[in-house]
């Protein structure tokens, strides 16, 4: 198997992974651009992945193929109003916007596994009949090199979230709404001299964050996984927000940092077809993304700089 062989074998299925990771670092950065924390990727990630398949197994006769993407909406909407908590506790009580961040970690994987087996009496869902589909795109795949890595087999879901990261830097770097977010995360206190409701925009960004956060767990539960489990995300959230940091809070970093983990997770997919991988353990291959994820947020951490408000409640008229 050639070199370039690999590259159409690994491509798509990099991409693939990294679809899920996208969203939800965006959602990342909506938040943590505002001034509040997310560590509840997690929690919001594992609520979208129940609803998704949720969704999918109820309402597959009534959409038919159209199911995984209205699935997507449905997740989208329930991890939205679940962000909420995460919102109230941190803006309005202004509570340690970490330790409310975990609790939102802890609450969604406890309320999803709870709900699980109330519905299908088990500790797993049953596996959807119609996933999230992989497809060629027509002229653009016989593209030579490029074709067949970025066109072929490619998943609807990572089109989405290569739009939506562009879609996203426009709208925090491009828009009245993103000067406002950006200066609410800077430097709340100017940004409410200058007119600006601190608190609203706060709000805004939270839920957005969950909002794509559920995107994200319903991609990876309706292409990877295509059931929902204890396990179905299991530290995705966690990738997503060392994308972002990795990516210095910006949508297009983070998308960037994201495919760099999703390419870590398809070696251990696809690694065994690869002649001089396919001798590597398959643990140190499972590990393999869990490992960089550390190494780049301890190589990074230090030396990214997140907005100067970041996990600081605002009080109106306080320096």
């Amino acid at each position: 198997m050639s070199f370039l062989e690999i590259l159409y074998f690994m491509a798509p299925v990099s991409i693939a992974y990294a679809a899920p990771l996208i969203f939800t670092a965006l959602g990342g950065v909506f938040s943590e651009r505002s001034g509040v924390v997310n560590i509840g990727l997690e929690g919001l990630m594992v609520m979208g992945a129940f609803i998704g398949i949720v969704f999918n197994l109820f309402f597959y006769d009534t959409f038919g193929n159209w199911t995984p993407w209205i699935a997507l909406i449905a997740a989208m909407v329930v991890s939205a109003v679940f962000s909420l908590l995460h919102a109230v506790a941190s803006i309005t009580f202004r509570a340690d916007q970490v330790v409310s961040g975990v609790a939102i970690n802890m609450l969604g994987l406890a309320v999803a596994l709870f709900l699980t087996k109330m519905i299908f009496d088990k500790g797993q869902t049953d596996f959807v009949k119609k996933a999230i589909p992989n497809f060629n795109i027509p002229g653009l795949d016989q593209i030579p090199v490029i074709g067949p890595m970025l066109f072929k087999g490619v998943y609807g879901s990572s089109i989405l979230a290569i739009v939506a990261a562009i879609v996203a830097w426009y709208v925090i770097f491009k828009t009245p709404f993103g000067l406002r977010l950006r200066a609410v995360g800077e430097h709340p206190m100017a940004a409410d001299t200058m007119g600006i409701h601190v608190n609203r925009i706060r709000y805004i960004a939270v839920v957005i964050s969950g909002a794509l956060a559920g995107i994200g767990g319903a991609i990876y539960s309706q292409t990877m996984t295509r059931d929902f489990g204890h396990a179905t995300i299991n530290g995705q959230g966690f990738m997503a927000l060392a994308a972002m940091i990795f990516g210095k809070w910006h949508p297009i970093g983070a998308m960037g940092a994201a495919i760099f983990f999703g390419f870590a997770q398809a070696l251990t997919v696809v690694g065994p077809s690869i002649p001089f991988i396919k001798e590597i353990p398959t643990g140190y291959l499972h590990a393999l993304p869990y490992v960089l994820t550390v190494l780049a947020l301890a190589g990074f951490i230090g030396k990214a700089t997140g907005p100067k408000a970041g996990g600081k409640p605002y009080i109106k008229g306080s320096r």
